[in-house]
């Protein structure tokens, strides 16, 4: 039975809470080393075993990474596939501060291969959003959001740096997202890509493509992302 303390929480939530507060208030980083299981039991005088268990909770999450005779790390962020979650709600799921600052945000046309994925003609307006996703002063990944113009005025004027697309969506137009079909592959980074993320040009990074669907069925958004391949690992769950 887990120990518990006068809150009614238990000791080993307790450290986790502790930990995932420790991770986003010091601003620290992917590789950065964290406190040992001595050291925690120790910190919150609690047994070895119970400062493992939260430890082993928080490694199940992608939180922290432990390495045999080196240490407790935080992990990279994990993009997890079974669930259809804004990159927003991925990082602060992590217990990180993530930042979104929009580079393009106007109507486009004539892009047909654009359209084509949203089911629209191919003259057919859409809506760019550009967005370099943060956290601190680290950029993690280059995301560029396709979305119907027709059907969601204004929506080139909305703070999508400060609020999330998928909110959004959500609350300002009523559009509930159901699910998304995706393609993943890796490829080098160019020129721009690279300069923006801040890694060499050619090096690998991860391109997910979305077509991301409503409730009813509509194809809403067809995504582009790139993410740093060392800041980000996928994470599948397979059931048989």
């Amino acid at each position: 039975m887990a120990e518990v303390r006068g809150n009614g929480i238990p000791v080993y939530k307790q450290i986790q809470n502790a930990i995932r507060k420790r991770i986003e208030t010091s601003g620290l980083k992917p590789g950065d080393l964290l406190a040992s299981e001595r050291e925690l039991a120790r910190a919150h005088g609690v047994s070895l075993m119970t400062a493992r268990h939260a430890l082993a909770g928080l490694e199940r999450e992608g939180m922290v990474e432990r390495r045999r005779g080196a240490g407790t790390f935080v992990a990279s962020p994990k993009i997890h596939f079974n669930r259809l979650m804004s990159y927003s709600e991925q990082m602060s799921s992590r217990g990180l501060n993530p930042r979104s600052r929009v580079l393009i945000a106007k109507i486009i046309e004539h892009e047909p291969e654009i359209a084509a994925r949203l089911r629209l003609e191919p003259t057919g307006k859409v809506v760019k959003i550009e967005r370099l996703r943060e956290t601190g002063d680290e950029p993690l990944a280059l995301e560029t959001c396709y979305v119907p113009a027709d059907e969601f005025p204004d929506l080139a004027g909305a703070p999508l740096g400060r609020t999330s697309l998928f909110a959004t969506l959500s609350h300002t137009y009523g559009v509930e997202l159901a699910y998304a079909d995706e393609e993943v592959d890796a490829t080098p980074a160019d020129a721009s890509v690279a300069e923006l993320l801040k890694i060499p040009r050619g090096g690998p990074i991860l391109r997910i493509r979305q077509v991301i669907y409503s409730t009813k069925g509509r194809a809403v958004i067809y995504a582009v992302g790139f993410y740093r391949s060392d800041c980000h690992t996928l994470f599948i769950r397979r059931f048989r």
